[in-house]
């Protein structure tokens, strides 16, 4: 059974970092798309960062220029690498992925909390 489990988030003032870790077993990130969501409280959910399996990123015109998503093939797990960061980042932030074929995104991680705040 694939499952996705998320390490890293906090709290940190603006303008710092933070890198979220996500840990997959029972399958390859390598061979699925893998993406990081956020919520944020009373918004919608908005995908931030994906990787497809060839390695191709896309990210959101909100964190564009400050987050990196990355994979370690040899740990299976991928990372989000958030830099300069904002009140406005403040949001429970979920690992997700799909296979390649599919259009919706059935594995979830459990989530963590990221505050930003002076």
């Amino acid at each position: 059974q694939e499952q996705l489990a998320q390490s890293g988030g906090g709290s940190v003032q603006p303008g710092g970092s933070l890198r979220l870790s996500c840990a997959a077993s029972g399958m390859r990130v390598s061979d699925y798309v893998m993406g990081w969501f956020r919520q944020a409280p009373g918004k919608r959910r908005e995908l931030i960062a994906s990787i497809t399996a060839g390695g191709t990123t896309h990210y959101a015109d909100s964190v564009k220029g400050r987050v990196t998503i990355s994979r370690d093939n040899a740990e299976n797990t991928i990372y989000l690498q958030m830099n300069n960061l904002k009140p406005e980042d403040t949001a429970v932030y979920s690992c997700v992925a799909r296979p390649p074929s599919w259009s919706t995104w059935d594995i979830w991680g459990q989530g963590t909390q990221v505050t930003v705040s002076s």
